[in-house]
Protein backbone atom coordinates (compact mmCIF):
# COMPACT_ATOMS: atom_id res chain seq x y z
CA UNK A 1 0.00 0.00 0.00
CA UNK A 2 0.80 3.87 -0.53
CA UNK A 3 -0.02 6.49 0.84
CA UNK A 4 -0.30 10.00 -0.25
CA UNK A 5 -0.09 12.11 2.65
CA UNK A 6 -0.70 15.15 0.65
CA UNK A 7 -3.41 15.77 -1.35
CA UNK A 8 -6.15 18.56 -2.25
CA UNK A 9 -8.42 16.12 -4.55
CA UNK A 10 -11.48 18.38 -2.59
CA UNK A 11 -10.30 21.16 -5.63
CA UNK A 12 -12.58 22.37 -8.30
CA UNK A 13 -9.62 20.77 -10.82
CA UNK A 14 -11.14 17.53 -10.05
CA UNK A 15 -14.99 17.91 -9.82
CA UNK A 16 -15.19 16.20 -13.45
CA UNK A 17 -13.59 13.26 -13.03
CA UNK A 18 -13.20 12.47 -9.30
CA UNK A 19 -14.19 9.20 -9.06
CA UNK A 20 -11.96 8.25 -11.91
CA UNK A 21 -8.97 10.05 -10.36
CA UNK A 22 -9.53 7.96 -7.02
CA UNK A 23 -10.50 4.68 -9.54
CA UNK A 24 -6.78 5.39 -11.17
CA UNK A 25 -5.27 6.02 -7.65
CA UNK A 26 -6.51 2.64 -6.25
CA UNK A 27 -5.33 1.10 -9.35
CA UNK A 28 -1.70 2.21 -8.41
CA UNK A 29 -1.99 0.60 -5.15
CA UNK A 30 -2.91 3.58 -3.27
CA UNK A 31 -4.60 2.54 0.21
CA UNK A 32 -4.64 6.07 1.69
CA UNK A 33 -4.95 9.94 0.92
CA UNK A 34 -4.68 12.17 3.61
CA UNK A 35 -6.97 15.81 2.67
CA UNK A 36 -5.00 19.00 4.60
CA UNK A 37 -7.45 22.13 4.52
CA UNK A 38 -6.66 25.56 3.55
CA UNK A 39 -9.28 27.95 4.39
CA UNK A 40 -13.00 28.40 5.66
CA UNK A 41 -14.46 27.85 2.06
CA UNK A 42 -12.84 24.42 1.51
CA UNK A 43 -13.95 22.64 4.61
CA UNK A 44 -17.32 21.64 3.40
CA UNK A 45 -16.22 20.38 0.20
CA UNK A 46 -12.99 18.56 2.02
CA UNK A 47 -15.86 17.13 4.07
CA UNK A 48 -18.27 15.47 1.60
CA UNK A 49 -15.82 14.18 -0.50
CA UNK A 50 -13.95 12.15 2.44
CA UNK A 51 -17.28 11.17 3.95
CA UNK A 52 -18.00 9.55 0.35
CA UNK A 53 -14.86 7.33 0.27
CA UNK A 54 -14.34 6.85 4.25
CA UNK A 55 -11.27 4.81 5.04
CA UNK A 56 -9.81 6.18 1.68
CA UNK A 57 -10.12 9.79 2.69
CA UNK A 58 -9.08 11.90 5.67
CA UNK A 59 -9.41 15.32 6.54
CA UNK A 60 -7.28 17.87 8.39
CA UNK A 61 -7.88 21.25 9.63
CA UNK A 62 -5.93 24.23 9.59
CA UNK A 63 -5.58 27.60 7.64
CA UNK A 64 -2.86 28.05 4.80
CA UNK A 65 -0.68 30.84 5.25
CA UNK A 66 -1.66 32.10 2.01
CA UNK A 67 -5.28 32.46 2.61
CA UNK A 68 -4.85 34.47 5.98
CA UNK A 69 -7.49 37.42 5.31
CA UNK A 70 -8.17 40.30 7.32
CA UNK A 71 -11.02 38.16 9.22
CA UNK A 72 -8.30 35.33 10.39
CA UNK A 73 -9.39 35.63 13.80
CA UNK A 74 -12.80 34.62 13.27
CA UNK A 75 -11.87 31.86 11.17
CA UNK A 76 -9.19 30.49 13.70
CA UNK A 77 -11.71 30.37 16.27
CA UNK A 78 -14.22 28.76 14.33
CA UNK A 79 -11.48 26.03 12.87
CA UNK A 80 -10.64 25.65 16.74
CA UNK A 81 -14.15 24.69 17.70
CA UNK A 82 -14.30 22.04 14.62
CA UNK A 83 -11.32 20.31 16.34
CA UNK A 84 -12.94 20.39 19.96
CA UNK A 85 -15.61 18.55 18.67
CA UNK A 86 -15.94 15.03 20.23
CA UNK A 87 -15.19 12.77 17.28
CA UNK A 88 -13.94 14.59 14.79
CA UNK A 89 -12.60 13.42 11.83
CA UNK A 90 -9.52 15.79 11.60
CA UNK A 91 -6.48 13.65 11.31
CA UNK A 92 -4.17 16.44 11.45
CA UNK A 93 -3.79 20.35 12.63
CA UNK A 94 -3.13 21.38 8.26
CA UNK A 95 -2.45 22.79 6.18
CA UNK A 96 -0.37 25.30 8.46
CA UNK A 97 3.04 27.42 7.99
CA UNK A 98 4.66 30.26 6.72
CA UNK A 99 4.90 31.22 3.21
CA UNK A 100 6.61 34.30 1.64
CA UNK A 101 6.99 33.64 -1.88
CA UNK A 102 4.68 35.97 -3.66
CA UNK A 103 3.82 38.40 0.00
CA UNK A 104 5.56 39.55 2.87
CA UNK A 105 2.71 42.05 3.59
CA UNK A 106 1.41 39.57 6.48
CA UNK A 107 4.90 39.08 7.70
CA UNK A 108 4.05 39.20 11.80
CA UNK A 109 0.45 37.71 11.30
CA UNK A 110 1.57 34.69 9.58
CA UNK A 111 3.09 33.70 12.60
CA UNK A 112 0.89 34.28 14.66
CA UNK A 113 -1.55 31.88 12.85
CA UNK A 114 1.08 29.86 12.69
CA UNK A 115 1.78 29.62 16.60
CA UNK A 116 -1.81 29.30 17.58
CA UNK A 117 -2.26 26.78 15.03
CA UNK A 118 0.73 24.61 16.87
CA UNK A 119 -1.09 25.30 20.15
CA UNK A 120 -3.93 23.32 18.75
CA UNK A 121 -1.22 20.29 18.05
CA UNK A 122 -0.65 20.21 21.41
CA UNK A 123 -4.21 21.19 22.61
CA UNK A 124 -5.56 18.13 20.70
CA UNK A 125 -2.40 15.69 20.24
CA UNK A 126 -2.66 16.25 16.21
CA UNK A 127 -0.04 16.23 14.09
CA UNK A 128 1.20 19.19 12.27
CA UNK A 129 0.78 19.39 8.64
CA UNK A 130 3.55 22.25 7.79
CA UNK A 131 4.23 24.42 4.94
CA UNK A 132 7.54 26.64 4.06
CA UNK A 133 7.84 28.49 1.68
CA UNK A 134 10.91 31.17 1.49
CA UNK A 135 10.60 30.92 5.33
CA UNK A 136 12.88 28.14 6.59
CA UNK A 137 14.52 30.76 9.14
CA UNK A 138 11.47 31.95 10.70
CA UNK A 139 9.74 28.57 10.41
CA UNK A 140 12.35 27.14 12.44
CA UNK A 141 12.37 30.11 14.58
CA UNK A 142 8.90 29.79 15.71
CA UNK A 143 8.95 25.90 15.81
CA UNK A 144 11.80 26.45 18.62
CA UNK A 145 9.90 28.98 20.11
CA UNK A 146 7.26 26.63 20.65
CA UNK A 147 9.51 23.59 21.95
CA UNK A 148 11.72 25.21 24.18
CA UNK A 149 8.16 26.48 25.86
CA UNK A 150 8.80 30.65 25.42
CA UNK A 151 5.57 32.78 24.68
CA UNK A 152 4.80 32.89 21.72
CA UNK A 153 1.15 34.09 22.26
CA UNK A 154 -0.36 30.22 21.58
CA UNK A 155 -3.47 30.11 22.94
CA UNK A 156 -4.80 27.23 25.29
CA UNK A 157 -2.11 24.63 24.49
CA UNK A 158 -1.27 23.65 27.57
CA UNK A 159 -4.51 21.07 28.36
CA UNK A 160 -1.67 18.16 26.79
CA UNK A 161 1.23 17.37 27.32
CA UNK A 162 1.66 15.95 24.00
CA UNK A 163 4.52 16.36 22.23
CA UNK A 164 4.75 18.09 18.81
CA UNK A 165 5.34 15.67 15.37
CA UNK A 166 4.09 16.06 12.09
CA UNK A 167 5.50 16.27 8.31
CA UNK A 168 7.20 19.29 6.55
CA UNK A 169 5.28 18.64 3.62
CA UNK A 170 7.16 19.34 -0.03
CA UNK A 171 10.69 19.57 1.27
CA UNK A 172 13.06 21.16 -1.13
CA UNK A 173 15.67 22.32 0.43
CA UNK A 174 19.27 21.43 0.92
CA UNK A 175 21.16 19.39 3.24
CA UNK A 176 22.05 22.07 5.69
CA UNK A 177 17.94 22.37 6.46
CA UNK A 178 16.94 18.85 6.48
CA UNK A 179 19.38 18.35 8.79
CA UNK A 180 17.77 21.11 10.62
CA UNK A 181 14.32 20.13 10.31
CA UNK A 182 15.65 16.15 11.15
CA UNK A 183 16.33 17.59 14.29
CA UNK A 184 12.99 18.11 15.61
CA UNK A 185 11.82 14.64 16.57
CA UNK A 186 9.03 13.26 15.52
CA UNK A 187 8.85 15.28 12.10
CA UNK A 188 8.78 13.31 8.67
CA UNK A 189 10.15 15.13 5.60
CA UNK A 190 7.05 15.05 2.80
CA UNK A 191 8.45 14.23 -0.50
CA UNK A 192 7.04 14.66 -3.93
CA UNK A 193 7.04 15.26 -7.28
CA UNK A 194 10.18 17.73 -7.27
CA UNK A 195 12.13 14.67 -6.82
CA UNK A 196 11.85 13.32 -10.05
CA UNK A 197 12.58 16.82 -11.92
CA UNK A 198 15.64 16.63 -14.07
CA UNK A 199 17.85 19.27 -12.19
CA UNK A 200 16.81 19.36 -8.82
CA UNK A 201 19.52 18.81 -6.69
CA UNK A 202 16.92 16.93 -3.68
CA UNK A 203 18.32 13.14 -4.88
CA UNK A 204 21.55 14.02 -3.87
CA UNK A 205 20.44 15.52 -0.57
CA UNK A 206 18.45 13.04 0.46
CA UNK A 207 21.16 10.56 -0.50
CA UNK A 208 23.48 12.19 1.75
CA UNK A 209 21.18 13.12 4.85
CA UNK A 210 17.43 12.04 4.95
CA UNK A 211 17.08 8.35 5.98
CA UNK A 212 14.44 6.21 4.30
CA UNK A 213 12.27 6.06 7.72
CA UNK A 214 12.07 10.05 7.87
CA UNK A 215 10.04 9.83 5.01
CA UNK A 216 7.01 10.29 3.50
CA UNK A 217 5.44 10.45 0.29
CA UNK A 218 2.95 12.92 -1.19
CA UNK A 219 1.62 14.37 -4.18
CA UNK A 220 -0.19 17.99 -3.12
CA UNK A 221 -2.53 17.19 -6.02
CA UNK A 222 -3.35 19.07 -8.32
CA UNK A 223 0.23 20.43 -8.05
CA UNK A 224 4.20 19.43 -9.10
CA UNK A 225 3.16 16.70 -11.35
CA UNK A 226 6.03 14.41 -11.34
CA UNK A 227 8.07 13.62 -14.42
CA UNK A 228 6.46 12.03 -17.00
CA UNK A 229 3.39 13.78 -16.03
CA UNK A 230 4.84 17.25 -15.54
CA UNK A 231 3.28 20.45 -16.71
CA UNK A 232 -0.16 18.58 -15.98
CA UNK A 233 -2.50 18.22 -13.39
CA UNK A 234 -0.96 16.19 -10.38
CA UNK A 235 -3.08 13.55 -9.30
CA UNK A 236 -2.75 10.69 -6.38
CA UNK A 237 -1.76 8.08 -9.13
CA UNK A 238 1.22 9.81 -9.91
CA UNK A 239 2.80 9.37 -6.69
CA UNK A 240 3.99 5.85 -8.28
CA UNK A 241 6.63 7.93 -9.73
CA UNK A 242 8.14 9.32 -6.85
CA UNK A 243 8.05 5.83 -5.33
CA UNK A 244 10.35 4.86 -8.05
CA UNK A 245 12.61 7.70 -7.61
CA UNK A 246 13.18 6.87 -3.95
CA UNK A 247 14.15 2.85 -4.50
CA UNK A 248 16.77 4.43 -7.14
CA UNK A 249 17.92 6.95 -4.57
CA UNK A 250 17.98 4.15 -1.60
CA UNK A 251 19.04 1.05 -3.72
CA UNK A 252 16.32 -0.64 -2.33
CA UNK A 253 12.68 -2.50 -3.72
CA UNK A 254 9.53 -0.06 -4.09
CA UNK A 255 7.69 -2.48 -2.36
CA UNK A 256 10.30 -1.39 0.45
CA UNK A 257 9.74 2.39 0.02
CA UNK A 258 6.01 2.05 0.17
CA UNK A 259 6.47 -0.03 3.32
CA UNK A 260 8.54 2.08 5.13
CA UNK A 261 6.54 5.12 3.91
CA UNK A 262 3.43 3.91 4.60
CA UNK A 263 4.42 2.83 8.17
CA UNK A 264 6.01 6.37 8.80
CA UNK A 265 2.70 7.76 7.89
CA UNK A 266 1.17 5.43 9.93
CA UNK A 267 2.99 6.69 12.94
CA UNK A 268 2.96 10.30 12.35
CA UNK A 269 -1.18 10.43 12.03
CA UNK A 270 -2.29 7.36 13.75
CA UNK A 271 -6.04 8.71 13.44
CA UNK A 272 -5.62 7.23 10.07
CA UNK A 273 -4.86 3.53 11.04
Amino acid sequence: MIIDSHSHLYGDEFSEDIDEVLQRARAEGVGKIFLPNVNADSIEPMLRLASRFPRFLYPMMGLHPEDITDDWPRVLDEMEVRLAEPANPYIAVGEVGLDYYWDRSRYVEQQEVFARQIGWALKFGLPLMIHTRSAHREMVEVMRTVVNGKSINIVNSQSSNSKLHGVFHCFAGTAEEAEELLGFDGFMLGIGGVLTFKKSPLPEVLRSVVPLNRIVVETDSPYLAPVPHRGKRNESAFIVATVRRLAEIYEVSEAEVCEITTRNALQTFPKAG
